[in-house]
C-alpha cells in the first residue's frame, strides 16, 4: 500500500523525451486510486482535506466564487468548497481533457487542453488548446498544431502560454486568444514546460531540463534573459506565482525523474519568496506527482493553494 499526504496528526479531514511526456500527460492512474483534494495555508501550514474520493481527480484551479475546477477521466468538473458538491462542466465536444486547464484573468473564460482525435496529425497524442465560457459551452480551438498543453494566461487576458512539441522537441510557445501564429520562446535542447505568467506580466516562470536536471527558471515575457531559480537535487516542476506576486509554489520530486513528471511518486510542495529567493518545504513528502499541481491553484487572496494527493492500494 502506498500512502498519501492525509496524515491524521496534521490534517483536518473535511522521441524518448516526447514519449515520456505524452505518457506523463495521460496520467495512467490505477483503478483503485483514491484522490485527496486539499488546501494548504502557506502561513500556518494547515492542510484541510476538502474531499476524499475513489475517483481520479487532477489539477485544481481556484475560482474566486469559492469553487475549484479539476479534470477527471477526460471531463472538467467543479467542486464547491462550501457544499463539497461536484458538478460536471459542459465542455461541448471537448470530452478528452487533460490536466492543463486554467481561468482567465477576468474569471469569465476557461482554457482547456483536449485530445482531439479527429486532428489529421500522425502524432500519438493530439492535445490542442481551446477556450470556452467559465460557465460551460462549446469550446473554440486556439492552437492550430498538436500537441499543445495550456499553462498560463497573460494578465491582460490577450495571450496564452503553453508547452508544445514541434519537430521532436518540447518548448514554450505563446499565442493570442483569438488564434493566429504561435510564437516560440525557448529553443534549447531538452524539455521546457509549465509556463505561467507573473501577475505583472513581466516574467514567465517555467521548468527546464536544459542543464540535464529539471529545475525552475524564469524569463522575460518575450522569452529573453532566462534565469535559473533552483539548483538542488530534486526534480522541480510547475512554478506558479501567487496573485500578490510575492511567492512561487512548485512541486518537487524527491527522485531524479529526468524529463518525466509521472503519477505515483514521492513529492513535496515548496515555496520560494521572490524577494529573498529563500525556499522552504510547505508539505512533508507525499504520494503524488502528475495531477497534484500542474496548473495555477492559488486562492485569490494568495494565502492558500489547492492540490491533490493520492492513495493507491
Amino acid at each position: 500500500m502506498r500512502t498519501s499526504i492525509h496524515f491524521r496528526a496534521r490534517f483536518k479531514t473535511g522521441c524518448l523525451a516526447v514519449l515520456c511526456l505524452v505518457c506523463s500527460r495521460a496520467a495512467h492512474a490505477k483503478a483503485d486510486t483514491t484522490s485527496y483534494i486539499q488546501t494548504l495555508d502557506i502561513t500556518t501550514g494547515k492542510i484541510d482535506t476538502v474531499l476524499i474520493t475513489k475517483k481520479h481527480f487532477e489539477a485544481p484551479n481556484w475560482h474566486p466564487d469559492n469553487y475549484l475546477i479539476l479534470n477527471s477521466k477526460g471531463k472538467i468538473v467543479t467542486l464547491d468548497l462550501s457544499s463539497k458538491k461536484l458538478t460536471e462542466l459542459n465542455t461541448g465536444s471537448a470530452n478528452q481533457n487533460n490536466n492543463d486547464h486554467g481561468i482567465s484573468p477576468d474569471k469569465k473564460w476557461l482554457a482547456i487542453s483536449h485530445n482531439d482525435k479527429s486532428d489529421p496529425s500522425t502524432k500519438p497524442y493530439k492535445s490542442a488548446i481551446y477556450i470556452l465560457p467559465i460557465t460551460g459551452g462549446q469550446p473554440r480551438r486556439i492552437t492550430p498544431e498538436v500537441p499543445s498543453f495550456w499553462h498560463g494566461w497573460s494578465p491582460d487576458g490577450k495571450t496564452l502560454a503553453y508547452c508544445a512539441e514541434r519537430n521532436g522537441n518540447f518548448d514554450i510557445y505563446t499565442i493570442g486568444t483569438e488564434g493566429g501564429p504561435e510564437k516560440r520562446l525557448t529553443t534549447t535542447e531538452g524539455l521546457d514546460d509549465g509556463p505561467d505568467y507573473s501577475p505583472d506580466g513581466k516574467y514567465i516562470y517555467f521548468n527546464s531540463y536544459r542543464t540535464g536536471h529539471m529545475q525552475i527558471w524564469r524569463m522575460l515575457a518575450d522569452g529573453t534573459q532566462p534565469e535559473q531559480l533552483t539548483f538542488d537535487e530534486n526534480s522541480n516542476w510547475f512554478a506558479h506565482p501567487s496573485p500578490d506576486n510575492k511567492w512561487i509554489v512548485y512541486i518537487a520530486y524527491t527522485s531524479d525523474e529526468k524529463q518525466s513528471h509521472l503519477f505515483g511518486k514521492n513529492v513535496k510542495l515548496r515555496l520560494m519568496d521572490l524577494k529573498t529567493k529563500v525556499i522552504r518545504d510547505i508539505t512533508p513528502v507525499f504520494f503524488g506527482g502528475q495531477g497534484t499541481i500542474n496548473v495555477p491553484s492559488w486562492s485569490p487572496d494568495s494565502k492558500k493553494i489547492a492540490f491533490v494527493s493520492y492513495l493507491v492500494r
